[in-house]
């Protein structure tokens, strides 16, 4: 059994740890330019619909001057690094060390390959560094990621910025879930939450809403996003 001692100094060097992912990623990513997080499920196999789909979203995203952020792995996150790398663009991936999975997919730009050990840091680069969010099709760490990016928009602490839901098949029961149960029943969001998710099946209405919100700015003028 070890020791309070031993335990302290393990924490101790478990801070050092965490203090030198966050300069690592924050160094690498400080200089890519503005981005979209693409969000999905690991087990979506290339050749399927939602493949295809993360495919052509990631190469239509990138022609309009943003890069691509995935959790680096197979399934969507490789189709949206892989739409990414067809179209020339910036294609990003944040892998996260797992003890049966993952690695990281072939069409990321390889000075832009993060590998991360703590979740939390994972997530803090998703958040940072993306000018809007786009989920997918997914399991459950697709909707931590969609939640937790809902709750500090919520929140406020991080700057509002577009969150997208593609596949209303997948999606809409979600979301009605939400309106009536969470919403009119319980009241446990305001009605404005809604409108912090779009969904649609049509990509380039993936695209028309980013650039909407965003106006007139043209990519170089977009920052990373504050985050308390």
């Amino acid at each position: 059994m070890k020791s309070w001692e031993h335990l302290n100094a393990e924490n101790s060097w478990t801070m050092f740890k965490v203090i030198s992912e966050f300069v690592e990623g924050f160094e690498k990513l400080n200089k890519i330019g503005p981005c979209v997080s693409i969000f999905g499920s690991a087990r979506t196999k290339p050749g399927t619909k939602y493949y295809k789909i993360a495919t052509k979203l990631a190469e239509l995203i990138s022609k309009e001057g943003y890069g691509v952020i995935t959790g680096g792995g197979p399934g969507i996150m490789e189709a949206g690094n892989k739409g990414a790398n067809r179209a020339g663009g910036i294609s990003v991936g944040l892998n996260i060390d797992l003890p049966f999975e993952q690695s990281s997919n072939p069409y990321i730009d390889p000075d832009k390959d993060i590998d991360h050990r703590y979740f939390f840091i994972r997530k803090v680069m998703f958040v940072k560094y993306a000018q809007a969010f786009v989920a997918l099709p997914g399991g459950f760490g697709t909707l931590d990621e969609l939640f937790e990016v809902l709750t500090l928009i919520q929140t406020d602490k991080i700057t509002k910025v577009p969150v997208i839901l593609v596949g209303k098949e997948f999606w809409q029961g979600l979301i009605d879930w939400v309106k009536v149960t969470v919403l009119d029943s319980h009241g446990n969001i305001s009605p404005d939450d809604l409108d912090l998710l779009p969904i649609t099946d049509d990509l380039s209405e993936v695209v028309k809403i980013i650039n909407k919100y965003y106006g007139k700015k043209g990519t170089g003028e977009l920052e990373p996003n504050f985050v308390l």
